[in-house]
């Protein structure tokens, strides 16, 4: 019997020290455990900066560089069995003894890089450029959530902003601008298209498409009006600046994604107590006429985490969070994100080359 109970323990130690591979079974595993965890913490993040903004205070932001998970599965097995003659007794006693040691490790490696010094300056305090702007139109994003967000004013017609030190209100003209423009894009009367300039410049041209629509015409009719363009061109330049320089011109002076969130955390709810103890400024409400003009992201703020939260954060002792049924709010946040991931550009040195063994 102790023959038995010895080869059976021996058996199962080879089985846990054998050639079985733990590497490729872990990546179905792992790669969406590591997506939603780094996807929570990346909205979070986001959410916690724009209600940072909101109080003042600096937004700070740390990428995750790189996930490394290294696992390793040991074992060992220890055999001694000795036989001792001792005649008054016995002819022989006999001793055997068995060990055995079994590891586990799952050691994983996360790399945080902080978003600083000329990186920051790069990503976050850059203006986008009009070409982008256009690119996200152009590839079906809504033209007057595109132009709410990102742009200061288009040929002097003036955004509203929601920064303290110079919070204004839109010009009266620019809502009436997204409306049609929104409704051009709907019909399919506006495209874009890059025009080869003196040596390798590209200008970009935002082209009106010829109609019948009664409607489409009138709709490029009022944009043309609005801007001060040709009433008879179809096709404008696009540049960055304040003010165009002709009537072929359209000027797009954009926004830094610093300050897109800086004016989308205007709109925040914050508890009452803290806006009479001077520590935040009172919610900008945007009002045209007599129509209150609702926030692109609705953010709201209780002392109790929220039960149904789409993305919450804790923050000077209250939770602020975007509600989960606000499909609106989850839709641009979301958009607001993309539009960060659009900003990044690759660091100048080359990134490093990590192999992991498997086994």
């Amino acid at each position: 019997m102790k023959t038995h109970r010895l080869v059976w323990g021996a058996s199962l130690l080879l089985l846990l020290t054998g050639c079985a591979g733990i590497g490729a079974g872990t990546v179905s595993r792992d790669r969406f455990d590591y997506t939603e965890a780094i996807s929570d913490s990346w909205k979070r993040q986001m959410l916690l900066n724009m209600v940072k903004l909101r109080y003042g205070d600096a937004p700070v932001f740390l990428d995750v560089a790189s996930v490394i998970n290294q696992y390793a599965l040991t074992g060992s097995i220890n055999l001694n069995a000795s036989w001792i003659h001792n005649a008054p007794v016995s002819p022989y006693s006999a001793a055997q003894t068995v060990g055995a040691v079994g590891a586990y490790e799952d050691r994983p490696t996360v790399t945080y890089s902080p978003l600083m010094g000329e990186r920051f300056a790069r990503e976050l305090m850059t203006p986008i450029p009009p070409a982008a702007i256009l690119s996200l139109i152009q590839g079906g994003y809504p033209a007057d959530l595109v132009f709410r967000l990102t742009v200061h004013s288009i040929n002097g017609i003036r955004n509203r902003f929601g920064g303290a030190a110079r919070a204004h209100g839109a010009d009266p003209e620019f809502y009436p601008l997204l409306e049609k423009m929104r409704s051009i894009q709907s019909s399919g009367a506006v495209g874009m298209r890059v025009k080869k300039g003196e040596g390798k410049e590209e200008a970009w041209m935002m082209v009106f498409r010829a109609r019948r629509e009664e409607k489409g015409e009138a709709d490029k009719e009022e944009v043309r009006k609005i801007l001060g363009l040709d009433p008879k061109a179809e096709e404008f330049r696009v540049v960055y600046g304040a003010i165009s320089r002709d009537d072929q011109e359209i000027a797009i002076l954009s926004r830094s994604m610093l300050e897109i969130l800086t004016d989308s955390a205007s709109s925040i709810e914050v508890p009452p107590g803290h806006v009479t103890e001077k520590r935040v400024n009172p919610t900008l409400e945007e009002q045209v006429g007599d129509v209150k003009v609702p926030p692109l992201i609705r953010v709201s703020s209780s002392p109790s985490p929220p039960a149904d939260a789409f993305v919450a954060v804790p923050c000077r002792g209250h939770w602020f969070w975007i509600d989960d049924r606000d499909l609106r709010s989850k839709s641009v946040f979301s958009f607001l994100m993309f539009i960060f991931t659009l900003l990044e550009t690759p660091d100048k040195g080359g990134a490093p080359i990590v192999t992991i063994p498997t086994r």
